[in-house]
């Protein structure tokens, strides 16, 4: 079957990397992957010395919970470090490896498949096969631990406990070996893909990929919305705690970077800008939130900073019509708790980083949209 010319781009993907940097107005812009989420206290300290050294002491956030850093003085010298962090394992594939995992990793209450492991394996598995290499910067994996919480992403591919949704459609497939269930169905996009980044750009294209799996679609349950913005205290179903932080818009310096460094082993990075930390015990759990509130992070439910993220702005991206961040900051500063519903700061028609789900929008000069 000829490939499918879906989406008439005149441009190649242009998705940012560590070692393809994207040329914004304030500097070079390193995005660095970091599959499920998952970052070591080692990692943290790397990222957060190299954004104060190499860069404008900003780690941004992003919506498919990775890290960027903004403003890059020597891309060559950070890519080195990232290398050496062991955040690089295969060069050819470092826009590729973009996997988004429950943070709760099957900890939570409605948690039932074990994610971390799968992450781990599915990136491995990434990197053995030089073919999948070509997949676009903007191809999504999520592996949901039954909770919905990354399922809600719509991403490309989608493992759930029930089984592989292909953007959002249901496979009618047993997945024996999920792994290499998902690495078949990415080759079996790059087979029908044209010139598309997603699989939902492509017309039929879940059915088209489905077949070539051996499978069909099968009726299923809407996926649902994202859930509600959150920080504080979750209880494990092991009786430990996880906390999560969020960080004002989505953004760390490096000082912020090694604090969360000094408070744990290792964190996860959501899709929805927060960091979660794991395995705490009743007698810890709060301790580190107070040392990390005293580092910037809201640490509580009802903290203006859940819920609200914003765009970069002015003088970061070039087409904002506004300093977006420094907007969305003062409005913040005048509210005395979270916002009943979700705000999105943007700063032109783009709304780069808004978040799926119900939300308020707000454009640079403070109006809603």
């Amino acid at each position: 079957m000829p490939n499918v010319q879906a989406a008439g781009r005149s441009r190649a993907d242009a998705c940012p990397g560590t070692l393809q940097t994207h040329d914004a107005a304030d500097g070079p812009l390193a995005r660095v992957r970091v599959p499920g989420g998952s970052v070591t206290s080692a990692q943290l300290r790397t990222l957060g010395v190299a954004a104060r050294e190499l860069g404008r002491d900003v780690i941004e956030l992003t919506s498919r919970g990775n890290l960027q850093l903004r403003g890059v003085r020597d891309p060559a010298e950070l890519a080195e470090r990232v290398a050496a962090a062991a955040l690089l394992p295969s060069p050819a594939h470092e826009r590729a490896r973009n996997i988004v995992a429950s943070p709760l990793g099957g900890r939570g209450r409605d948690g039932v498949l074990e994610t971390d492991p799968l992450a781990a394996e599915l990136d491995r598995a990434l990197c053995a096969r030089p073919r999948l290499a070509g997949l676009p910067g903007r191809f999504l994996f999520a592996l949901d631990d039954g909770t919905g919480d990354v399922a809600s992403l719509n991403a490309d591919l989608t493992l759930v406990p029930e089984g592989l949704l292909l953007a959002g459609a249901r496979l009618d497939l047993p997945c024996g070996n999920p792994v290499a269930v998902l690495v078949t169905a990415a080759e079996a996009f790059l087979d029908v893909r044209g010139d598309a980044w997603r699989l939902a750009e492509i017309p039929d294209g879940a059915r088209l990929v489905a077949e070539r799996l051996g499978g069909a679609l099968a009726d299923g349950p809407r996926v649902q919305d994202p859930p509600p913005a959150h920080a504080g205290v979750i209880g494990q179903r092991d009786g430990r705690f996880a906390l999560e932080v969020v960080p004002p818009l989505g953004r760390l310096s490096g000082a912020q970077a090694e604090a969360l460094a000094e408070v744990a082993p290792d964190v996860r990075i959501t899709p929805w800008r927060s960091v979660v930390i794991r395995d705490l015990t009743s007698a810890n759990v709060h301790r580190i939130a107070a040392l990390l509130r005293a580092a910037g992070f809201a640490a509580d439910p009802a903290s203006p900073w859940v819920g609200v993220t914003a765009c970069t702005g002015s003088p970061g991206c070039a087409k904002s019509r506004g300093d977006v961040q420094g907007e969305a900051r003062r409005w913040v500063d005048g509210l005395d708790r979270a916002p009943g519903t979700r705000v999105h700061w943007t700063g032109c028609d783009r709304h780069c980083g808004m978040p799926r789900g119900p939300i308020v929008l707000k454009t640079a000069g403070g109006q809603e949209r």
